[in-house]
């Protein structure tokens, strides 16, 4: 994607999401308590690995991690050999966001889908849909999250201030996102409301979630919370 693997001739569609390398204490904070740090940063490279195993379930894209810190590539490297690489640029999230979409749209890819790692049951159909909805003319797309962020945000042209001039990780980001989208005359396309495991509500919720899905439902997460309980 980013002229890490000239081997691979290039894609229209491209599918990241976004990482840092668990660490016990600065990941997923808000699951302590019911978790410990330990327990936390263990079930978050879980969330990532279900995450990945979702992306490689879309066909016809290159999957790619925009990965953080950048001493940590070996890190990526080994969890998904498979996987582009592409490091996070920028001060803010929004900021980092945008330059990796815009990489994406500079190297060539027609679109450009970028995915948080909070959802581990995420349908696979969901991504599936945000290219169809970009491929049918959709200049945005948005998977809202019931917190009043996105999960997701796909786009098939640049789009700074949809990234850079949102405050994120507030209640307002989606709604703020669709205004500023508005005075720009985008057009944006809507995917189903899914939800990030963040809090102890949450995690009850994709337990609860888990307890009836099929067993191939996010497996990594299945087993670290079986053995936890």
């Amino acid at each position: 994607m980013m002229g890490e693997s000239p081997k691979t001739s290039l894609l229209a569609d491209a599918l990241l999401v976004v990482a840092k390398r668990p660490a016990p204490g600065r990941t997923k904070t808000r699951l302590t308590p019911p978790l410990t740090p330990e327990q936390a940063a263990a079930l978050y490279e879980c969330f990532l690995r279900d995450t990945l195993d979702l992306m490689r379930q879309v066909p016809g894209v290159r999957p790619a991690i925009a990965f953080l810190p950048a001493d940590e590539r070996a890190y990526f490297e080994s969890l998904a050999p498979d996987f582009e690489l592409v490091l996070q640029e920028g001060k803010s999230l929004g900021e980092r966001l945008d330059n990796a979409l815009a990489g994406c749209f500079d190297a060539g890819h027609q679109r450009a889908v970028i995915m948080n790692s909070d959802g581990p049951t995420l349908p696979s159909a969901s991504l599936t849909a945000a290219f169809d909805e970009l491929r049918n003319g959709a200049d945005v797309v948005l998977g809202p999250s019931d917190d009043g962020g996105y999960y997701l945000i796909g786009l098939r042209r640049p789009a700074p201030r949809l990234l850079r001039e949102v405050t994120m990780s507030t209640p307002n980001v989606l709604a703020d996102t669709l205004a500023i989208a508005a005075e720009e005359g985008l057009h944006v396309a809507l995917l189903p409301m899914w939800y990030d495991v963040d809090d102890e509500a949450s995690l009850a919720r994709l337990r609860s979630e888990l307890a009836s899905a099929p067993s191939e439902v996010a497996r990594h997460t299945r087993l670290f919370l079986n053995a936890w309980q």
